[in-house]
């Protein structure tokens, strides 16, 4: 184990590649229909739970205009636009997670990301909680049943924008308390991507690579199927 450790740590370091499988579009009025909200860990584990539930929902996720999928970002960006993402279209299920892009670093003269640890979050853990709620509240609005995602863990040290060490925790604890006020299920990919990171996370990286991906689209999957069937 440990040598295929090193030989996939090894291996990715030199070419961090990941190839997501294809998203469907195509959508099959007589299944379930689901929509996916997240950020770019959404993305990736999207096309993989589609792969895993061709016989019960079509997956759907929030889509650009030249056909890549739109990276949702964080509450800030979740208070401005959920109700573009939701559509008009009558959802059975809306899998959908906000924390990953809420606790980095942002300048705050030009919202841009941060490495230096003076700068402020892009939403600290009070405004989190007030967008989180907001969106909550629209969400069930829409009569879909719900179910949230905790943020996955990350290496202290991480390329990219500034994400201090454990801070995951500290948002998924006030994430938890809104679900729960709100029966709302939770889907803890935060619990189950934490023991096997050496194996499926991309180094000092907050993404995955393709296995990671592919572990995590079967967690959603599995989840989504175990509601639907409910």
């Amino acid at each position: 184990m440990n040598n295929r450790r090193s030989f996939l740590k090894t291996s990715l370091a030199i070419s961090p590649v990941v190839v997501f499988p294809k998203l469907i579009h195509f959508q099959d009025p007589r299944l379930k229909q689901v929509l996916i909200i997240g950020d770019s860990i959404s993305i990736g584990y999207t096309a993989y739970a589609q792969n895993f539930l061709p016989d019960i929902a079509s997956v759907s996720r929030p889509m650009l205009d030249n056909g890549s999928p739109e990276n949702c970002e964080g509450t800030t960006k979740g208070v401005q636009n959920i109700e573009r993402w939701v559509g008009e279209k009558k959802w059975d299920l809306i899998h959908f997670n906000f924390g990953l892009h809420d606790l980095k670093h942002v300048d705050p003269s030009t919202g841009k990301n941060s490495s230096n640890p003076n700068d402020p979050l892009q939403a600290g853990l009070k405004q989190y909680k007030e967008n989180l709620e907001q969106i909550v509240d629209y969400l069930k609005g829409t009569g879909a049943q719900l179910i949230f995602a905790t943020t996955t863990p990350y290496p202290d040290i991480v390329d990219g924008p500034l994400r201090d060490p454990g801070m995951p925790e500290k948002y998924n604890k006030i994430a938890r308390k809104i679900m729960l006020k709100n029966d709302i299920p939770v889907n803890d990919l935060y619990l189950f991507a934490k023991p096997r990171l050496d194996e499926i996370q991309l180094p000092h990286n907050v993404h995955f690579n393709n296995e990671g991906y592919r572990q995590l689209g079967m967690k959603v999957a599995e989840r989504i199927r175990e509601l639907l069937q409910e």
